[in-house]
Order: C-alpha cells, then sequence, then structure tokens
C-alpha cells in the first residue's frame, strides 16, 4: 500500500457511483471514489490517499486510490463544502466559537441560537437547517455503509428513502435486506451489503429474501404475474450460485408458502402474494360489477342522440349497453373509431341520471388525462393523483367513472384503483388492446377481453376526414399484420426513404466487419436525415414557448425510438437533440456525462415525494409543501440556481412546479426530446418522428409500430429502411401473458 498527500486542482472525470479521475497539483493522476458529497466539492481539497499506481491505457500512470481522506477539519469541510449556507469564513468563526462538539450540538438541538451570529438572518439558517439534516442522515449511513462498499450514489439513494426512519442504521443493521424496497436497489446490492456484515451465505434470510425478491422482478420484467418454479430456480443460481441445490430452495419455498408471501398455482407457478391479491381481486369485481344494473336511462335513446354527433352502428351498440343499466363496461377502440366521441356521449347519457360533478375521467398519464377531459368535458384526473387525493377515504366520491387508456394500466395499479370506486358506481373502461402491454406485471384489459367478464363493444369503423389522412388505415392495416400503402402522398404521414442499397445482398456477401462498418455508416444517414426532420418544426414548436402555452409546446413534437442505447436510440438522440432543440441555455447542470439546461424539455422518471407548488402558489412565492410527483410526467426544466444548487421544473398538466436538489437530477429526470414508444404510451403529440432501422429490429413488431404510429395527432414521420418497416409491420406478437387472472377466471 502506497500513500500520497497532495491537494486537488481538477476533476478531470466524474463517472457513476461516486468514480472520478482528477489531477494533483503536482501532476499526479488519480483514480478513486467518493461518498461523502457531491465529487466537485473536492476541487481544491487537500487529500491523504492510500492506493498504488498503475498504467491506464487513457490516462497513463494513475494512482489507483483505495482510502481517500479530506486533510481538514472533517466539521469545516462539510460546512464549507457540503452544507447550504456557510461560508470559509463562517464555518472556521463557528467552530473557534463553539467547538466542534458544541456547533454540532447546537445544529442538532438549538439551530435558532444562530441567528445570534453576524451574518446569518432567517432565510439563511432555513437553508442551513435543511442542509444539515440531510448531511447527518448521510454522515451516519455514510459511517455504517462506507465500510462496506457502499457507493456515494448508492448511499445518497439509500437516505432519501430512509429519510423518515428514526433510525436507519439500525434497521439495515437488523435486516439489510430491506434494501431491497428501495427504488433502484436490487437484490445483488444488498446481498453484498449483507454477506459483508457477516450474514449466513446459507442462511434462510438469504435465501428467502433472494427467492420473494426475484420472484417479483421475473414478473415485472416478463409481464407475467406467475413464474414456473424452475425458471425461478435457474435464477436463484444465477445470482447465489448454488448450482444443483434445488433442495435447498424447496425449502425455503415451503416456507414462503406457509407464511403466505408465495402462492404455489397450477403446473408448479408460482405467483407473489401481492400480485395474486391484485388480480383476483378485479377477476372479483369486474365479475359482480358484471351483474349490477339500473333501470334504463332514457326512454328513447334515438330521440337522446338525435342532438349528439352522428354515431356509426358499432358507437349505437355501446350506447344501448349503457341505456340497459348497465354498471361495467368495456370500450374498446382501433385507432380512427371514435373512441373518444363515444366515450363523450357515454358520460353525456349518464349525466341524464348522475350528477356532472359526481362524474370524472381518468387515465394514467397527466397528457392522457388530460385529453380525456378535453375530448369530452369532464372533469379529469391521473390515476395516481386520484389515490394520493382521496387516501384517506375509503372510496372515491363519484358515482361515474370512466378510465381511458386502460391498456397501459397493470395489475398491481388497476387493482388500487377498482378497490377504491363505490361498488355501486358505474366503471367505463375505455382501451386499445392493439397496443403494447403495460410496463409491469399483468395484462388487465386483454385478461378481462379474452374471459369475457362484462359487457362488452369493439369499435372497427375507422372514421376518415379526408382520403389524405391515413395515419389511422395505416395504423389498422399494420394491427392486422398487413404492409399498408405508407409510400403514397398524404397529409398526415410521410415515410422518408434512406436505406442500404441491396441490404440483403450486402449482409450477404460482406465480411462481418464490413457489414458493420456499412451499419454505423447507415445509421449516421438516418440520424442525419431524423435531425434535419425535426429541425423543420422547431420554430413552429416554439412559438408556444414565446405565447407561454408550455402544454402545446411539449406536445407539439416529439422524437421517439424503439429503443434507449446506440445512435438511434433516446440517449443519444436527446444529446444532439437538445444542441439543435436549446443550444444557448442562460444556465447549465452538468455531471459527468449528464447535462440539463434551463428551457430543456424533462421527464420525471420515479415516484416520489418532492418539494413542490402548485403554479399559482409559486408565482406568489408561498411555502412549498411536499407531493407524490409521478413517473412519466412531462415538464420544462425552466429555471437552475447554481448557487443554492437548486433546480425547478414546471408540469403544466398537473399544473405543479418541483424543486430538485442537484443531487436529485441525474436520478429523478431525463431529457424529453426523444423517448421511447414505451415511454410514449397514452401520449399524444401534433408531430411524431421515428427512425427505422434494422439496427433494432428486435424490438420491431405490429404492436410497437402501431402504438408509435398512434401517438401522433396531426403528422407521422418515419425516417430510415423500408425493409425494416416492412418487416416490422408482418411481425405479429402475441402479447398473451402467463397471469393470475387468466388461470383463476377458468377456473373460479
Amino acid at each position: 500500500m502506497q500513500h500520497l498527500i497532495g491537494q486537488i486542482k481538477s476533476i478531470l472525470y466524474e463517472g457513476d457511483e461516486g468514480f472520478f479521475i482528477a489531477l494533483l497539483s503536482d501532476g499526479t493522476k488519480i483514480r478513486a471514489t467518493y461518498f461523502e458529497s457531491d465529487i466537485a466539492h473536492l476541487k481544491g481539497a487537500a487529500v491523504r490517499l492510500e492506493g498504488a499506481f498503475e498504467e491506464h491505457k487513457k490516462y497513463g500512470r494513475t494512482f489507483v486510490v483505495e482510502n481517500l481522506h479530506v486533510n481538514q477539519n472533517p466539521l469545516f469541510f462539510f460546512l464549507n463544502r457540503v452544507i447550504k449556507g456557510f461560508s470559509k469564513k463562517l464555518s472556521a468563526e463557528l467552530i473557534e466559537t463553539f467547538g466542534e462538539a458544541g456547533l454540532i450540538e447546537i445544529l442538532d438541538n438549538d439551530i435558532e441560537r444562530l441567528l445570534t451570529c453576524k451574518g446569518i438572518k432567517e432565510a439563511r439558517l432555513k437553508k442551513i437547517q435543511a442542509s444539515w439534516k440531510q448531511y447527518r442522515s448521510m454522515r451516519e449511513l455514510g459511517e455504517f455503509l462506507a465500510p462496506l462498499g457502499v457507493t456515494p450514489t448508492l448511499l445518497k439513494t439509500i437516505a432519501a428513502a430512509m429519510k423518515e426512519l428514526a433510525s436507519p442504521v439500525e434497521k439495515i443493521r437488523d435486516n439489510p435486506y430491506i434494501l431491497t424496497s428501495i427504488n433502484g436497489i436490487g437484490f445483488k446490492r444488498a446481498d453484498e451489503i449483507a454477506l459483508k456484515m457477516g450474514v449466513d451465505a446459507r442462511s434462510s434470510k438469504r435465501l428467502s429474501s433472494a427467492m420473494d425478491y426475484l420472484l417479483f422482478e421475473l414478473c415485472e420484467q416478463q409481464g407475467n404475474s406467475v413464474v414456473v418454479k424452475e425458471a425461478l430456480f435457474a435464477k436463484l443460481d444465477d445470482i447465489l450460485n448454488f448450482h444443483g441445490e434445488h433442495g435447498l430452495y424447496d425449502e425455503v419455498l415451503q416456507e414462503l408458502i406457509h407464511d403466505e408471501s408465495v402462492v404455489m398455482m397450477q403446473h408448479q407457478r408460482l405467483a407473489p402474494r401481492r400480485l395474486y391479491e391484485a388480480e383476483r381481486l378485479l377477476l372479483e369485481e369486474f365479475r359482480r360489477r358484471a351483474t349490477v344494473k339500473s333501470e334504463t336511462i332514457v326512454e328513447n335513446l334515438d330521440t337522446f342522440l338525435a342532438d349528439s354527433l352522428p354515431l356509426g352502428a358499432e358507437q349505437k351498440e355501446a350506447l344501448k349497453s349503457i341505456n340497459s343499466g348497465v354498471h361495467l363496461l368495456f370500450l374498446v377502440g382501433y385507432a380512427g373509431t371514435g373512441k373518444s366521441t363515444t366515450a363523450k356521449t357515454i358520460l353525456d347519457l349518464l349525466s341524464q341520471r348522475y350528477l356532472a360533478a359526481s362524474m370524472i375521467t381518468t387515465a394514467l398519464s397527466g397528457i392522457a388525462s388530460q385529453r380525456i377531459g378535453e375530448r369530452t368535458g369532464y372533469a379529469s384526473a391521473t390515476l395516481q393523483s386520484l389515490l394520493v387525493k382521496y387516501e384517506d377515504r375509503q372510496t372515491f366520491p363519484f358515482d361515474v367513472i370512466l378510465i381511458d387508456e386502460a391498456s397501459m394500466i397493470n395489475s398491481t395499479l388497476f387493482a388500487r384503483v377498482v378497490a377504491k370506486i363505490s361498488p355501486d358506481a358505474v366503471l367505463v373502461i375505455v382501451g386499445d388492446d392493439a397496443q403494447l402491454p403495460p410496463i409491469g406485471a399483468g395484462n388487465v384489459l386483454s385478461d378481462a377481453l379474452t374471459l369475457q367478464l362484462a359487457p362488452t363493444v369493439t369499435l372497427t369503423q375507422i372514421f376518415r376526414q379526408s382520403e389524405a389522412q391515413a395515419i389511422a388505415l395505416i395504423a389498422n392495416d399494420i394491427r392486422q399484420g398487413t404492409v399498408p400503402q405508407y409510400r403514397a402522398d398524404y397529409d398526415d404521414f410521410e415515410f422518408v426513404d434512406v436505406s442500404i442499397a441491396h441490404y440483403y445482398n450486402a449482409r450477404n456477401t460482406m465480411t462481418a466487419q464490413e457489414f458493420t462498418t456499412l451499419r454505423q455508416e447507415h445509421s449516421q444517414a438516418i440520424l442525419q436525415m431524423l435531425v434535419r426532420k425535426t429541425m423543420e418544426y422547431i420554430p413552429h414548436a416554439r412559438t408556444f414557448l414565446k405565447t407561454k402555452e408550455l402544454h402545446r409546446y411539449l406536445t407539439a413534437f416529439q422524437v421517439i425510438s424503439p429503443v434507449k442505447g446506440g445512435l438511434l436510440g433516446v440517449e443519444h438522440l436527446n444529446k444532439v437533440l437538445q444542441e439543435y432543440c436549446n443550444p444557448n441555455a442562460a444556465s447549465v447542470f452538468k455531471r459527468g456525462e449528464n447535462e440539463f439546461r434551463v428551457m430543456d424539455k424533462v421527464v420525471h422518471m420515479k415516484n416520489d415525494n418532492m418539494l413542490s407548488w402548485t403554479q399559482q402558489e409559486y408565482k406568489e412565492e408561498a411555502q412549498s409543501s411536499e407531493r407524490r410527483i409521478f413517473n412519466g410526467m412531462s415538464g420544462l426544466l425552466f429555471k437552475i440556481e447554481s448557487d443554492e444548487e437548486l433546480a425547478y421544473v414546471v408540469y403544466p398538466n398537473e399544473e405543479l412546479v418541483v424543486q430538485y436538489d442537484f443531487s436529485q437530477l441525474s436520478s429523478h429526470l431525463m431529457l424529453s426530446y426523444a423517448l421511447t414508444i414505451h415511454k410514449v404510451q397514452g401520449m399524444e403529440y401534433d408531430v411524431v418522428v421515428m427512425p427505422m432501422s434494422f439496427s433494432h429490429a428486435i424490438m420491431h413488431n405490429t404492436k410497437l409500430l402501431y402504438t408509435a404510429i398512434t401517438r401522433a395527432k396531426r403528422e407521422c414521420i418515419v425516417v430510415g429502411e423500408r425493409e425494416a418497416f416492412e418487416s416490422a409491420c408482418r411481425r405479429s406478437q402475441s402479447t398473451r401473458r402467463d397471469t393470475v387472472m387468466l388461470e383463476l377466471g377458468v377456473s373460479l
């Protein structure tokens, strides 16, 4: 072990999970990890290092650090560099006045006393208090977890998730596997910590935690709510390295079944108890509601419909069903078949019996919720916001609930919502089962249709305003596995052909390296054309910024892609498009590979409680409050305060402004100039542009392509290869999942 003493002159590179490369003042390069605070705080710090020199192919001779110590009074270092509100002078004066232990006591228990110190006012004190609380929690956890190999990023995640607990260290010490309940921490990381704490590798606590976690994880990843036992055991082998000891797994499994955390289904298939209960509730509730019936709403339906928009025969069937008094209706409609018109007329009919104030429309995403509200004229809210708003009530205070975009909703969320709906309320479930299935376990809409649980009307007749509009026709051809007439001249659909000449011949005659190079060059050509198309629409979209119509700006134009990685994946596309869409930002936040700019389009990525205001509260400079902010919310980053290390995002659909600490930006936000097709389910944009390449052909199928094209309201532009597009049109893929609901639906 070698030792170095020096001062960090500059940070050359900052990666994930606390890793960084820095330059000391004497020119020595070091590679290290640091957990106590943001890496940027180390610049200028005197340090003691333990490690060894190694040759690095890019950075040359570097000192690989095993232990890093800051050569300052630790409290001074953190007050000055980590805690917001302290300068070097103030930090030194306070430590000199009160002593290290005395100052910690004041900060912990008598912080108002600092108001007697020169330079500390109420506003500064509040900032110090909030930052100190976060620091203390991280410091205690850091002292406990750092020797166990916990990285800075992971430490922040754990501290944020356990901030409400009185003694998070004791909770972890008692059962380190509680960490698997934290979003972003899998079993593997929790297990590494547990083993370093001395947990026996063969203990039942370890094995049951692994089994419970992996069973639910497999369900979430595959979309099923049941997993074949041998598939679970194989996954356990991979992660625990207990190959050939399935008898040991069986013993633990029997304990979990006995404790009712796992349910054994037919044919050695296992279901997590929470998914089993969710899907059983849905099955029983749908069947029960299907038997509830009221009197006819209007005596003469034709007379009522005379004042509504003209309806087709299929749409009238939905109205007849509701008018007959049913309390549950599934309304399935494909692209262009008039779902929204039918939904509005259904609600208008129900308003003959129920007060409009007791009727609500809802959907998973904010954009989808706002859209169904605008199109029907009735109140709207997201599913999650309803659950939060009426958390303390046994049921929602509504007589009629219409759930839109139901194909997006997984079993767990669907069950939570249905359980809160009044037993005698009218429930209308609207969806399109040709779209992608939900993210997460279950396939509720598809299962309900398969099992014919309640009255169902399917809309198939397409309504076109003109012959030049083809999105609905093209989408429905794709839904049926047919290659559409996609190269004709349409007002709302354009295919920009960027194909490799004689593609199949090139693939068969070139070497693997030659063909890989050709594909890379071709992907670059698709990217260039996609950017060119994007540039045509940016000026129009930005006019909505000038008029402060933020909702319209966020939905005016959207690039979507089937994949995250690669040249045509959303991660790279976002970096490229940021340069074109927001090149000259007034303020910028940059950490490692992540860069956010004022006026960037962003999307929130985690369900979490965040400090926020309504837009009106923010304008009035009112006190913030903690609200649940949900994954998928689309917003605009409008303010970066570098000195305060804070950023602010406005979410116009939810009418909220949310505050982000700099440490939260990378984990909670991502740029949204480009989004995956899965991410935009339920959304709708004026113009959609999508790359189409054999580079991600493994993702192509009719459901994915149908979902992508139907996100466009006014125009859809596909840029790429003809053969890839046509192959996707023919590649029908079943999305039927192995679910508790299907099994119970047949057996009960």
